[in-house]
């Protein structure tokens, strides 16, 4: 069989098959039955690479991981993170990890620095916005509202709403 680059679920089902087989027969790395071992491990550990990528974990999830795997609490990382409230913040993710925190996450949990270092992921919202472009519609009266605007200052947006709309 003529070895070609894996594009293929079929070829990279074969050339497994294939290792398989070889690796049963244990040659010599000298032989030409060990080179083409090799050659076919290095086509499907590049075909198994770029089709199976995975992606690295959030930090927050690398930490979690890590807890479950160790059966720990936030109480028992709190002192790694700066306290109770730090650990908190840091698992809601509402803290990022500072580089101290890093560090004691490596040398405790032994939790690779290279998982740690990249930012969590963040949470977004969108809100809606009216067809003008502007506050979704209400928004600006309740902001008003909420700063103590007056009852006249709101019947005016409404008003003037009203007229756009219509």
């Amino acid at each position: 069989m003529d070895l070609r680059i894996i594009k293929t679920d079929g070829r990279y089902r074969r050339y497994r098959a294939e290792i398989e087989k070889l690796a049963a027969q244990d040659p010599d790395p000298e032989s030409p039955a060990g080179a083409r071992l090799e050659l076919l491990a290095k086509l499907v550990e590049d075909y198994e690479r770029s089709k199976f990528a995975f992606s690295k974990p959030d930090p927050v999830d690398a930490l979690i991981f890590r807890m479950e795997q160790q059966g720990l609490r936030q109480k028992d990382i709190a002192d790694l993170l700066g306290g109770k409230n730090r650990a908190s913040e840091v698992l809601a993710r509402k803290r990022p990890l500072t580089l101290p925190m890093i560090r004691a996450l490596y040398e405790k949990l032994n939790i690779p620095p290279a998982l740690l270092i990249r930012e969590p992921a963040a949470v977004y919202q969108v809100k809606q916005k009216t067809s003008d472009g502007g506050a979704p519609k209400g928004e600006h009266a309740r902001r008003l509202a909420a700063l103590g605007g007056t009852q006249k200052r709101l019947r005016s947006i409404r008003r003037r709403r009203a007229r756009a709309a219509g």
